[in-house]
């Protein structure tokens, strides 16, 4: 597209990429075709983990419908509407849309959706959007492990001395349910509200200074907060901690790292760290899998009058083999997204698990680096495969290694975080692909 003799490409592309709301535009069958940085910004996504991939694929819409799949059904505009719907990785996002058709050649051919982010501005001066009814206790968290039972005692004794609290844990494993159990195991008069700074300014931390007083204040992800305006949250809470306002705060990766890494402030580590509770990934306390899911079912069947009481043998094979990178979150979205297919069955079987779930699962054999030079009797695999696979290899066993701490197995590999991230997401599309 030009204008005289100047290309519009360029600038369009620019302004695409540092205007103030997100873009996302998708086809017909609803896979992205543009995803800009702000959009980035708001989902948690980059553009090489949903290229071609449905949406439905990686984003969970509950309450309402989303909007992209609406303008395609229907080809009219939605404007100015509130969206609540949680991303693969558990991360509830709040967005206005306004959604548009796009059509070329009177044929309809995608739409394309402009959001502004207002997640935290929905949050954080009210309680957090429950999918319960009953507030979150002690008596309610799956504790079989030795882990948790030790986090549940450790969290019980915070409670009691309402000193401030660090919760450590990746995403996805449960700090939110153990802040809330402590918020109301420990009398806090006023309500539990929740600053997500992954999404906060300095405006929304006067907001909590100015407005609110007493209760508790859970600051998710406080590494995720730019240094000033960690600064700015340690000043609020010093200038509260000594009137009816108790402070709970989480991390999601070593607080010693990201102090090292200056991620973390670590006069805002000091303050917090009075009393740290590390809550284990999922894969390294696999006996609170099948509990865990007793309860969801039960919830299930009190909530919405089904029968679904366990799952088949397979499929509990299945679920004790996988490593839940995403943790109980990623546990609790693929039991929502398995439920909704059930109508009178007993149990959850096979057939009923989301495809994307079955791929990453079942038929996978672990490979030897001998495997992979030889395939089909003497054939030899083309060199570029073999590279892939040697390197696929290579990445997953050093994650293993480290426990799937990346910054540890950047270290060991001798390369920069972001760069085995980056290879890390190539192998999982890849995996997607197959």
């Amino acid at each position: 597209m030009t204008t005289g003799e100047i290309d519009l490409s360029p600038f369009l592309k620019f302004a695409a990429e540092h205007v103030a709301v997100g873009i996302h535009a998708v086809d017909l069958k609803g896979k992205t075709i543009l995803y800009n940085q702000k959009m980035k910004e708001i989902e948690g996504f980059d553009f090489e983990e949903l290229v071609d991939r449905s949406l439905l694929e990686v984003f969970r819409f509950e309450q309402h419908e989303s909007t992209l799949l609406q303008v395609l059904q229907t080809g009219e505009a939605v404007l100015n509407a509130k969206q609540t719907y949680w991303n693969r990785k558990g991360q509830q996002i709040t967005t206005l849309n306004d959604t548009y058709p796009v059509a070329q050649g009177g044929q309809l051919i995608g739409a394309v959706e402009l959001s502004r982010d207002v997640t935290t501005l929905e949050k954080v001066v009210y309680q957090p959007l429950k999918k319960y009814e009953e507030p979150i206790t002690f008596n309610s968290i799956t504790a079989v492990s030795d882990s948790m039972k030790k986090v549940i005692a450790t969290a019980e004794k915070a409670a009691t001395t309402k000193l401030p609290v660090l919760l450590i844990g990746e995403s996805g494993t449960g700090k939110e349910l153990i802040a809330e159990a402590i918020h109301w195991a420990s009398s806090s008069s006023g309500q539990l509200n929740t600053l997500y700074c992954h999404g906060a300014n300095e405006k929304l931390i006067n907001q909590l200074n100015q407005e609110l007083s007493g209760g508790t204040i859970y600051c998710e992800r406080i590494d995720l907060l730019p240094p000033p305006l960690q600064v700015q949250l340690l000043k609020m809470a010093q200038k509260q901690i000594n009137g009816d306002t108790y402070f709970i705060a989480s991390v999601g990766e070593d607080p010693v790292e990201l102090i090292a890494s200056k991620k973390l402030l670590k006069e805002l580590y000091y303050f917090f760290s009075a009393m740290t509770i590390q809550l284990e990934p999922l894969r390294n306390r696999k006996e609170d899998i099948l509990p865990f899911i007793e309860d969801y079912l039960s919830r299930h069947r009190m909530y919405f009058g089904s029968r679904v009481s366990r799952l088949d043998e397979e499929v509990q094979s299945l679920f004790m083999a996988y490593d839940w990178p995403g943790n109980l979150k990623e546990l609790e979205l693929l039991l929502d997204e398995t439920t909704s297919l059930v109508t009178t069955q007993e149990s959850i079987s096979v057939d009923l698990l989301p495809q994307h779930f079955k791929s990453k699962t079942m038929n996978k054999t672990a490979l030897t680096p001998e495997d992979f030079i030889i395939r089909a009797g003497k054939d030899l695999l083309p060199l570029d495969d073999y590279l892939l696979e040697a390197e696929m290899y290579y990445l997953l066993k050093a994650m293993d290694l480290h426990g799937g701490n990346v910054t540890k197995a950047a270290a060991a590999l001798g390369m920069s975080r972001q760069n085995l991230q980056y290879r890390l997401r190539k192998i999982k599309k890849n995996e997607a692909q197959t």
